[in-house]
Order: C-alpha cells, then structure tokens, then sequence
C-alpha cells in the first residue's frame, strides 16, 4: 500500500483500497457529501430558500441561495447527478410550472435556467444516476389531473426533457429514488391514493415495470437509496403515517417495515447518501431533518432542522444511490503510514462485574494505542464471541442466555446504536465464530445442552441466518478466526465443564461440516479469534475444574491456510478471557474476566506477523467481560 498524503493533502494518484482504508478508518471527513433542499411552503407562503447540509456532520441546514423562476414552488421534483442538481416543475404564481433549474451542488449561490420539461407537472418522482435524470408521472391542469409521462435530461447539459415513457398508471404526488442502473417511483394519487412501485432502467429507455407494493397506499411520502437499498417515508392515506420501509433495488418485491419517523408526516422529502437516509420537514408543517442508517434499520434519530417549519420542499445529493460518499476533503488526524493503518475497532456488549449484560459499544483506532471512547449502544444487550464484519458492518450474535436469537448490526464508519440485522437458525447462546468480507459464519452453543450447529449469514443483506453445517461435536464458548476463504474454530466446552484444544475448519463461502485441523496448546473455553489474512492467533481463555476457575494467559498461532497444531506466540499482559480482533498486522484483545465475576478495562495488542508477549494499549470506558469484538480490517480485508 502507497504511503498515505499528509494532512490535507490530497494529491497523486490512490488506490480504491487505499482511499477506502482511510475512510472507514475514520480519517477522512466526508467533506464533498451534501445535501440540497429547495423550496417547499410554510402554512403562510411559499419559498424561493435553497439550503444545504454535510451529510457526515449532524446539524442544521445552511442557507445555500434561492431559487429563480420557481419563486413559490412547492411539489417539484428534484434529481442530480456527483456535481449538479436540479429543480423542476411544481408550482409557479399559483400555476403549475414547466421550469427546470440547476445549481452546482459545491458552490453556494442560485439557481439557474437549465430548460424545460415537456408539461407543466407538480409532484413529480424524480430518479437520477451519475448522468441521466428522470421525471415520472406528476399533476398536470386542469386539477386534478395526473400523467403517466416519464420525461429524462442529461444532467451534465442543459435544454429540454426528451420522453422517456409511460409509468404503470397515471398518478400525481409520488416519489422517486435512484441507484446508478435503476429508478423507481413509489405511491401516488389518482386522486385514490396507490400504494404501487415502478422501476425502470435508466440507461434506457421505455415504459416502466411493475416492481411491487408499498406497504400502505399513501400519497406524498418520499424516499432515498443506497447503492442497494431504497427506502420510502411517510405519506398521506386516511391520515398522515410514520411508516418508513424498505426495498431492495435491484430485485423486485413488496416493502418490508424499516422503523418509524420521529413524527407522522406527509409531503416530506428524502436523500441519501451511500449509507445515510435523511427525510426533512413534512406536513404537519415541521423544520425536523430525522437520519437513518441505510442497511440497519430501526426508527429514525435526529439530525438537526431546516431554516424554516415547510412542506413539499425537494431535495437531491451527490451521494445518493452510491453515486459517491464525496470524500474530497481533508484528513482529520495524522496517521501512521504503511500497510493495515486506519483500521477501526468495535468492542460491543458484553457482561459487568454483576453479570449483567450490557449494550455498551466502544470503539478505538488499533493502528495507535489509547483508550477507548463511547461508540453507541447494541439494540439487544449481549455477551458473545460470536461475531463478524465484511469491513463496513459488523454482525455480532447471540449472548449469555439460551434463549438467545439476536444478531446485531452496528455501522463502523459513525457512531450509533447497531440495529436488528435478523434471528439465528436455533436459539443458543455462547456461540462464537467469525468471517470473511462476504460471510459471517456462527458455529456452536448451548440450548442449554451444548450444539453442534452451524449458521452462517451475508451480511450486506439483512435476514435470518442459514445452515451451513455442523462442527464434530457439540460445544460452546469456542473461539474463531477467519481468512478470505477459511474460518478455523477452535477449544470450547463440551458436556459439562469439559474443555477441549479440538481445532477445526471451513471454507467459507461453500457448506458442509467441520474437518479436523489440529490441537490448541492448552484445552480451553473462551478464547477470542484474531488475525491476518494467512496466521490466526487465539489468545486467552478459561477452564474450571471445581473448585477453582482456570484463567489463561496463553497465546496461540495457526497458519490458516494450512492444517497441524497450534505454536506458542507469548503471554497477555493478564491472564483473562477476553475479546479479539485486528487488522491485518496488529492484534488488539480488549476487556475480560481477570477472576471469577471481575472484569477489566484492560486492551493489549500485538504484532500477528511475529511473536512475544502482547503489550498494554490503553483501556475501555467501562469494565467488562464476555465481550465480542470486531473490526473494519480483520483477516485480510485490508
């Protein structure tokens, strides 16, 4: 990997790799990422205002300029492209408007004129790609009238709309999200309020297909996407409704429930980044910004509010749909240089010294050394080794109990509280497992009775996990480490207080049954995974044999790729079971029983490619044990 660009310096030529490492490490602001709205009413007037937010940053919005011909325009449509966005249609001294007009998403100022669409339309769905734009369906005179016309520019110019073709129905007052191949418009009036989705591919052009349902038949509500997945808010049917759900773009099918607003509302608007959803003002007429995390779902947070309580206002970005997240600013923190730098650490739930689970996350840089900080909150209180991350999320599963089924999701890139992501094939507790940047694979537990059982789960896609095979025998609390194609399991308690050093293996990305690997050092349960993409490394763990627990200072190497038993690498810098992870030179073990019912606040670390005695790196926020850990790095993700 090239040596990273100092401070704000951003030249020469970067590697996707490289640009990723150091903005999922935290390093990077996302400075281009913006946010425009435009227009909209209050209950007394209509607005000319155009604003703007930084989508990374929390906050009000922030004047940007005002709008020209669209002097009172409530109920336009509005798509853009990286650099430019546009306005067009809605309402125009009291008339429906033709109008289209452009700003430069980086540059304050007005709009101006960019050309017209073919009629004169209100609450149109706007959809958008890098380079084309389209505008679907919409009000027409005399009132109240609806079109089925799809009209499209290229947004890179300006002129006049070219047809595009014809929604499934003709309809008024619906909304349109994009990714960079497809648009769709959801919802509507006829003046009966339609709960129908359209897709159409924007490349092309030709009629719109049908793409499934909504969940409730509403007009004005709005929506927004990733590069994945759209998201659809609010509206109006027999009242106005909080709803917020979700689609996953490039498949067809009905909405699935997402969360709340923090309000019901209508006639609200939505944009996006590559990972963020936000939806501002509404009727009843509010000022409020509400944010979502894209892939996570749950109800919304708040993110600050508009300059003014409006209705019907529109928006765009030059991030939506995955077009970009606009990293084009500057480096917040100096950082080491070299390969494996930025990499993020999450250490999420875990026990107290009164045993009580907790849904405390914290997060730290492993590349540095220092103490941990405040990250969020699990949305299920956990104790687990059982986890996982494909670099952008982290899953973690399952706890202390049996009756366990939860898998959490947590974001690395911002703080916050993790979401639901989906359900274990079995209740269990005490799994563990690990994964590579696709799969995350859960192995073990107990029912109370010990499990043999395997699950595994994508963790892009929100969902229950799947079978995947069984281990050699039943056992919990083992530990896991994984490379791009294998995952190694290894010690655990089987029967009752019966500690094993059985190793085992899987390739991940295919199905089947564990096979045998080799032998720990020393049999024991609860000892954490971590590695490289080629060596994993088990550090710690515990053994009872009544009546006196057993903790292990004892750390272990594994060449992943290869089968035999495992080597001696060093010593903790106290003996504990603990939580694991990495990125792909440094191992970091955070937190742990040090004794029967009492925690530590102590992180070690080492370096995986050699061998000694971990080091101290600094200290977590609160004590803990039991906990899982994750990074946005591990085992050859970066």
């Amino acid at each position: 990997m090239a040596n990273y660009p100092q401070l704000d310096d951003c030249s020469g030529v970067w590697t996707l790799k490289e640009v990723n490492d150091a903005v999922m490490g935290g390093y990077w602001r996302s400075a281009g990422s913006r946010g425009i709205f435009g227009g909209g009413y209050t209950p007394s007037a209509s607005l000319n205002v155009i604003e703007f937010i930084t989508m990374a940053t929390a906050g009000n919005a922030v004047d940007f300029g005002d709008l020209t011909a669209l002097v009172d325009n409530p109920h336009s449509g509005q798509v853009s492209s990286f650099t430019r966005d546009t306005i067009g249609g809605g309402s125009h001294g009291g008339s429906r408007a033709d109008t289209i007009e452009y700003v430069t998403i980086m540059s304050a100022g007005n709009s101006a004129d960019f050309g017209n669409l073919s009629i004169a339309t209100t609450n149109a769905g706007g959809m958008s790609n890098s380079t084309r734009g389209a505008y679907g369906a919409g009000g027409i005179s005399p009132s109240p009238g609806e079109r089925n016309t799809i009209d499209f520019i290229t947004l890179a110019s300006t002129g006049n709309t070219s047809d595009f073709g014809d929604a499934t129905a003709a309809r008024h007052s619906c909304t349109g999200t994009a990714t960079p191949t497809r648009g769709v418009m959801a919802a509507g009036a006829t003046p009966s309020k339609l709960n129908t989705i359209d897709f159409i591919t924007l490349a092309t052009t030709g009629n719109a297909i049908d793409f499934g349902d909504y969940g409730t038949a509403v007009s004005s509500a709005a929506a927004c996407a990733s590069s994945t997945r759209g998201v659809i808010a609010g509206g109006a049917g027999g009242s106005s409704i909080s709803n917020v759900e979700f689609i996953t773009m490039a498949s067809q099918g009905n909405s699935i429930d997402y969360g709340d607003l923090s309000a019901a509302r209508n006639k609200l608007i939505g944009l996006s980044n590559s990972h963020k959803a936000f939806f501002a003002g509404g009727n009843p007429a509010t000022a409020v910004i509400d944010e979502f995390k894209i892939s996570n779902g749950g109800n919304s947070t708040d993110f600050g509010d508009l300059s003014a309580t409006k209705a019907a206002p529109s928006a765009g970005s030059n991030a939506h749909g995955g077009l970009n997240d606009g990293y084009q600013g500057t480096r917040i923190a100096p950082i080491a240089q070299g390969p494996g730098v930025g990499q993020r650490a999450l250490r999420l739930g875990g026990v107290n010294n009164s045993f009580t689970a907790q849904t405390h996350i914290d997060f730290f840089n492993i590349s540095t050394t220092g103490n941990a900080a405040r990250f969020g909150d699990l949305n299920t209180a956990t104790a687990t080794e059982g986890r996982g991350s494909n670099g952008v999320i982290a899953v973690t599963a399952s706890g202390l109990a049996a009756s366990s089924n939860h898998i959490n999701s947590t974001f690395f890139a911002s703080e916050g509280n993790s979401s639901d992501f989906g359900d274990l094939s079995a209740a269990r507790g005490r799994v563990g497992g690990n994964s590579n940047s696709t799969r995350a694979v859960f192995a073990g537990g107990e029912t109370p009775s010990k499990s043999n059982v395997i699950d595994y789960v994508v963790i892009a896609t929100i969902g229950n996990a799947s079978d995947f095979g069984d281990l050699s025998a039943a056992r919990a609390n083992v530990g896991g480490i994984a490379s791009t194609t294998r995952l190694v399991l290894a010690g655990g308690e089987q029967g009752s207080l019966s500690f094993q050093n059985t190793m085992e293996y899987v390739t991940i990305g295919s199905t089947g049954n564990a096979t045998d690997f080799g032998d720990l050092t020393v049999a024991r349960g609860w000892t954490t995974g971590l590695g490289s993409a080629t060596r994993g490394v088990f550090p710690g763990g515990y053994t009872f044999s009544a009546p006196a627990s057993t903790f292990y200072n004892t750390i272990d190497y594994i060449t992943i790729g290869s089968t035999g038993d495992a080597t001696d690498f060093g010593d903790l810098t106290v003996a504990r079971r603990t939580g694991g992870t990495s990125n792909i030179t440094r191992g970091v073990m955070s937190g742990g029983n040090i004794a029967d019912d009492t925690g530590s606040v102590t992180i070690d670390y080492i370096t995986i490619g050699s061998t000694g005695d971990a080091a101290d790196f600094g200290d977590l926020t609160v004590v803990n044990m039991l906990n899982a850990s994750a990074s946005n790095g591990h085992g050859g993700l970066s």
